[in-house]
């Protein structure tokens, strides 16, 4: 199937993105202007001017329904995300107001699956606590005992591509990787090494739990009391997707009465974290916690930069060599 034609000729940047994405729509005859850091109502008076015909975007800022509606008057017709998550979107307003939304799927994947890794080592080991106390002075070497990951089973929740990876990756480590998709048949997840279960079946045995869904209704505290319940004592968690997956009340409560044996977060509901729960949380004992890094290497902003501007020239010129891989909605009429 051929790419839609789309008439873009000026793309306005509007969060810290690599150069790539410029270079690229420039080299091919797309106008970008780049102003980061816009209030809300500066974007919209920003998109009255009827200059853009696309927006692209990284997390920081929110697209919110006022944004899509004063955008769409005025020529607005696509918006970008460099990244993966789109929740910073407002989906339905975007296809209601007839503005086709891409994502970048692939660019940052392998980032966040090795930060994916580095936690579950790290939460096994105990490497930051054993670092930050010979940093301070002591010599504790019996406090941080820790465990090894061969023969443990991980339960991995999402298997699109960075759940594949991390299942790569773990099943060299010896581990045993079992998993939930409802996309996913057994035979497809067999493929790649993992025993594809119901949720109700991965609780009682896992010894690590990490998620790789988006945050939608459905995934919203997916791991909560009730979870930490069913769970072995001791299960460790995992969470380098979206805050809010993991209940984060409920892990605190886990952590405390032992029931959870350690976490690794990279994604909070609040990002930076301002609560005195969230702050309590991260400065648990038992908690790593890392301030939204997993995209955050040079090979994957350079990634998510360059396949954002791919897709937007496949749209403006559908015979180039690029294609549309990360289209997050469906227009009515049939885009």
């Amino acid at each position: 199937m051929s790419n839609p034609r789309v008439a873009i000729k000026k793309v306005l940047i509007s969060d810290a993105c690599d150069s790539a994405c410029a270079e690229l729509l420039e080299k091919n005859g797309i106008e970008v202007q780049s102003k980061y850091k816009l209030p809300n109502d500066a974007l919209i008076e920003e998109l009255k001017t009827g200059l853009y015909d696309g927006l692209v975007v990284r997390s920081d800022t929110k697209v919110t329904k006022a944004v899509i509606e004063a955008g769409a008057q005025y020529g607005l017709k696509v918006i970008g995300r460099a990244g993966t998550g789109v929740d910073n979107i407002d989906i339905v307003a975007a296809t209601n107001a007839g503005i086709l939304v891409l994502n970048t799927p692939g660019g940052n994947s392998n980032s966040a699956c090795e930060l994916t890794c580095s936690l579950i080592l790290s939460l096994a080991r105990n490497v930051p606590q054993g670092c930050q106390s010979l940093k301070e002075g002591r010599w504790d070497r019996k406090l941080y005992m820790g465990t090894e990951i061969k023969e443990k089973i991980i339960g991995i929740l999402g298997l699109g591509r960075i759940g594949r990876e991390v299942a790569f990756r773990m099943q060299v480590f010896g581990m045993k990787t079992v998993g939930y998709d409802p996309f996913l048949t057994k035979e497809a997840a067999a493929e790649f090494g993992v025993e594809l279960l119901s949720l109700e079946q991965i609780w009682p045995i896992v010894d690590y739990i990490t998620v790789h869904t988006p945050l939608i209704e459905q995934t919203k505290n997916l791991i909560n009391d009730d979870v930490f319940n069913k769970c072995k004592k001791g299960i460790k968690i995992i969470n380098v997707a979206r805050g809010g997956i993991v209940d984060e009340a409920a892990l605190l409560r886990a952590l405390n009465d032992g029931k959870c044996d350690g976490a690794g977060l990279d994604v909070l509901t609040e990002e930076p974290p301002k609560s005195t729960e969230l702050k309590t949380l991260i400065s648990h004992p038992k908690v790593i916690a890392t301030p939204h890094l997993g995209a955050s290497t040079h090979e994957a902003q350079i990634k998510v930069a360059e396949e954002v501007a791919q897709q937007f020239v496949a749209l403006a010129n559908p015979s180039s060599n690029y294609s549309l891989s990360g289209l997050v909605n469906k227009l009515k009429n049939g885009v």
